[in-house]
């Protein structure tokens, strides 16, 4: 597959000019068992990508290469410096891995449309689980492991999954975190009880098993393989749930095959990676990147993808990424900049970086937070490669704004993820949906319809995907994220505009803290709010009001509400601080004043909102707030 002819400039200005003829190009790189013959179906606020289309996702990742005679090549290596463990897994090995496994959920009962919940540490079954449910035309929704069994509980009753897989541990630096008693628990917890539960054992903790529990080894020794089903190309993959502000988190439905011909296109387009090349992604499968460019993009164009189990320092130093890109010979880094941050403070001098021979190394891409200028400048000095920031969401599946390496590389402003991606029509607007002027701040929207991948809507919640993101401006997805646009078309993300706040890469939903902060008997109200942080890019802050009465220790009290937001939302919130205060700033309607807080802890000369309620609150308040 070679990168589109042209330059940045005409490329983009083609897709947004006739996108129908764009993609349907661009769907050339994907195998049809039915080729699309229409690129758009549009229904307003709905659209779909290549509505007549039929193909299986699995068949594209891994049969099309065995066919075509690169069974040999590489498909996924597995390292894990916190077991010791490295292993490859050619094309070849790997189809039949995944068919064999396709086999074990077909004889189970699932079939095509059935959803299946995967809930595993960064092992390979897990890339195979969800390659397997692709080949049965199922539908997987992958749950982060770090996540506690009150909000995987909530998720299975969401997607009522036929069948639940699993492993019997995690490892988290040189800790051991059994999954199986979390998943019992959320099992226990959910109104909806799957069938069966397919549970990996492993070494480091050996779980008890159950009736419904099925052992992985011994289903597959058994199993007849699998062949990948025909779908339609608007038949759902998979559902990731992200945080919404309030409440149920909200099921991202992805289609099929916009989404195979978006990721084709970004390898060869974006990444600059294409058949026998490899990738490295080290983030994790249950979030978007994983799914996107760990499991499907990589090999979907035939190159070599890397599962890594680890931290990026302290396995056993900080070493451990170019020790990965050394070894196994990687072109590209994908990760997030608190990665690089940790490496930094751990290494600023980069002097593990010596150890290693990093010269097959092309490019470091970077997502998942906003790229602070200070880590872009030492990644860059440090490695010598072009280090690209680029922004997308959960939703979008793929890059909204980028660099594309592979069609032409874009001069690089610090701070700013470049520009528009193909399809990606960038508005940047006030209040009222009217355009700003070149340079000023607003809400960054989208021109409808998104390109292939984008999702199509929320899982059965339509009505949910409209109100969230289709209704405040008509015609435009709202992105949630604020920003500007310079005068050379640079977008640059200045941070969220709801209460959804990112940490380390991972948007959790500060609403999701509140819930459980206020389930405690002795708090009367409460807020968090994300605060900026070197290391983390943001962390909460929790503040809460006691009810009258309570006498006990504000030690004790703190220990017991990270205990129950650790508890309800997992390690993952990392809600460390929490300050017992007389009362929370509010408008006159009783509305929190979060934005204010936020932006009095990181040290702006916020304004008076006139708003306000009580000043003095605030007046209070902001000695806390600035840790003063």
């Amino acid at each position: 597959m070679s990168a589109e002819v042209g330059t940045y400039e005409s490329v983009w200005q083609a897709s947004v000019d006739d996108p129908e003829a764009f993609w349907l190009e661009a769907a050339k790189a994907v195998d049809w068992v039915t080729a699309p013959t229409r690129g758009l179906d549009a229904r307003p606020p709905f659209y779909s990508w290549f509505p007549d289309g039929q193909l299986n996702m699995c068949a594209n990742a891994l049969d099309r290469h065995v066919d075509a005679g690169n069974g040999d090549r590489a498909a996924l290596i597995y390292d894990s410096p916190v077991t010791s463990t490295k292993r490859t897994y050619t094309y070849a090995q790997l189809r039949d891995e995944v068919a064999r496994f396709a086999g074990v959920l077909a004889g189970l009962g699932v079939v095509r449309g059935d959803r299946v919940v995967i809930y595993m540490p960064m092992v390979p079954e897990a890339a195979i689980a969800m390659l397997a449910c692709a080949r049965l035309g199922a539908v997987h929704s992958v749950v982060f492991g770090g996540f506690a069994p009150h909000e995987l509980a909530i998720r299975i009753d969401d997607a009522t999954p036929k069948v639940i897989v699993s492993a019997s541990c995690g490892i988290e630096g040189k800790k051991v975190l059994p999954y199986k008693p979390l998943l019992d628990q959320a099992i226990e917890l959910a109104a909806h009880k799957p069938e069966k539960r397919v549970i990996l054992q492993r070494p480091q903790a050996v779980a008890e098993m159950g009736p419904d529990d099925i052992d992985w080894a011994e289903a597959v020794a058994s199993a007849e393989p699998a062949a990948p089903v025909p779908v339609a190309s608007t038949d759902p993959l998979y559902i990731l749930y992200t945080s919404g502000t309030t409440g149920m988190p909200k099921g991202v439905l992805r289609d099929t095959g916009g989404y195979a011909v978006a990721l084709a296109w970004t390898m060869a387009n974006l990444y600059d990676i294409g058949p026998g090349d490899t990738m490295f992604t080290a983030s994790d499968v249950g979030w978007v990147v994983g799914h996107s460019y760990i499991v499907y993009a990589p090999l979907i164009v035939g190159a070599t993808t890397i599962i890594y189990e680890g931290k990026p320092v302290g396995t056993p130093d900080a070493g451990q990424f170019w020790r990965v890109i050394s070894e196994h010979g990687a072109k590209a880094l994908f990760t997030a900049p608190t990665a690089f941050r940790a490496i930094k403070k751990e290494d600023p001098k980069g002097a593990l970086l010596g150890e290693y021979d990093l010269s097959g190394m092309r490019y470091l891409f970077l997502a998942g937070e906003r790229l602070d200028p200070e880590t872009y400048h030492w990644a860059s000095d440090l490695l010598g490669v072009p280090v690209i920031d680029h922004w997308w969401q959960t939703e979008t599946g793929w890059a909204i704004c980028a660099n594309p390496a592979g069609v032409e590389l874009l001069p690089i402003k610090p701070g700013s993820p470049t520009k528009p991606m193909p399809g990606w029509d960038v508005r940047i607007v006030d209040g009222s949906g009217q355009p700003v002027p070149t340079g000023e701040d607003g809400a960054i929207v989208m021109k409808l319809p998104l390109p292939p991948g984008a999702l199509p809507t929320l899982y059965n919640d339509d009505e949910r995907y409209v109100q969230s993101y289709l209704s405040t401006f008509d015609g435009f997805y709202l992105t949630g994220d604020g920003g500007r646009i310079d005068e050379d078309g640079y977008v640059y993300v200045m941070g969220r505009t709801d209460d959804v706040i990112n940490v380390a890469g991972h948007r959790l939903s500060t609403g999701g803290m509140e819930e459980a902060l206020a389930s405690h008997p002795a708090v009367a109200e409460c807020a968090v709010i994300g605060v900026a942080d070197t290391m983390k890019g943001q962390v909460p802050r929790g503040f809460v009001v006691l009810k009258a009465g309570v006498d006990r220790s504000e030690d004790e009290l703190r220990a017991e509400l990270i205990a129950i937001v650790r508890e309800r939302i997992g390690a993952v919130a990392a809600l460390r601080e929490i300050a017992v205060v007389p009362a929370l700033p509010k408008t006159r309607s009783g509305k929190i004043l979060r934005k204010t807080m936020r932006g009095i802890a990181d040290g702006l000369d916020e304004p008076v909102p006139s708003t306000i309620d009580d000043v003095a609150v605030l007046d209070a308040l902001r000695p806390v707030l600035r840790k003063e």
